[in-house]
């Protein structure tokens, strides 16, 4: 056997492992829910399993629980996704500025993406608890009535996303860092030899410079914004009146609470075919500003 050819059994060998993992927590059940979603796979049901073609998918469209927590999602994402580019591209700008003590507060800045989301989920009911909360404290001191954060509709979907970016903002943030850190230091003196100041250099140097990293950022916090549960799960359970209950959330009550397996299936197909979408359209944005 040649070097070349023994290289190459090596190398696939070392796949191997990978490709099982990839095989059965991914792909399986990928063709597993496929199957299931145009199945009635009732647990609860005397009915045996059967093929149903496209009804789970019809009933789907008609159910106002669904609508109402794709709503719900799409709410999330609406608030999440800009507050965590604009606030990491902040704080990476902030980093870059400093001159001292700019790996401490890094650190700081990371450590709550180092809690689980039930550590993370606990800290922030303490903050929006009614009576002895933090927010409502500072608001107490400053003469203003407590406000229910989590049980008024209205606020409950934004409180639930500020808890995310600040679990999640330190590790989008190092991201835009890093690639900020890489841009060429002539590029910012010629720029302000030619007298552009602080605005100018960011809109003609930085900013264009970081689209690439930014719309990554986008399309990873976009996708992650869709996989929405916990979040809501351990702080609201889904309320107030189940206006964030968003659809992963639906999906689990439906599959091991209801024990409709066929029709979260296929549910969870439609929320991966809307989450693609997104993901490609942003990915040919990517694609076409790095060829521009």
């Amino acid at each position: 056997m040649t070097y070349k050819k023994q290289t190459a059994r090596t190398g696939y060998l070392f796949l191997v492992p990978y490709g099982a993992a990839f095989f059965v927590f991914l792909a399986l059940p990928i063709i597993v829910a496929g199957v299931l979603s145009v199945m009635q796979f009732d647990l609860t049901s005397k009915e045996t399993t059967r093929f149903i073609g496209a009804q789970n998918y019809k009933e789907m469209f008609g159910d106002t629980y669904f609508w109402q927590a794709l709503v719900a999602t799409t709410r999330y994402v609406v608030w999440m996704v800009p507050c965590a580019v604009i606030t990491s591209l902040a704080i990476a700008l902030g980093l870059n500025a400093m001159s001292k003590g700019r790996n401490m507060i890094r650190a700081l800045i990371f450590l709550p993406g180092m809690f689980t989301i039930a550590v993370t989920a606990i800290i922030w009911q303490w903050f929006y608890n009614l009576e002895f909360g933090f927010f409502n404290y500072v608001l107490k001191q400053l003469h203003h009535d407590p406000i229910p954060w989590l049980s008024d509709k209205a606020l409950a979907m934004p409180s639930i996303a500020m808890m995310a970016l600040w679990w999640t903002a330190g590790g989008t943030s190092i991201i835009i860092l890093t690639s900020l850190q890489q841009i060429p230091k002539m590029y910012f003196e010629a720029a302000a030899l030619d007298g552009a100041g602080v605005w100018q250099l960011f809109r003609h140097v930085t900013f264009p410079l970081l689209k690439p990293v930014l719309l990554f950022v986008v399309l990873t916090s976009t996708i992650a914004a869709f996989q929405m549960f916990p979040q809501a799960s351990l702080l609201t359970n889904g309320g107030p009146e189940l206006s964030t209950r968003g659809v992963v959330q639906y999906i689990y009550e439906t599959a091991f609470q209801n024990y409709r397996l066929g029709y979260a299936a296929s549910i969870s197909w439609v929320l991966a075919a809307i989450t693609m979408v997104f993901g490609l359209i942003q990915f040919a944005l990517m694609r076409r500003n790095a060829h521009a």
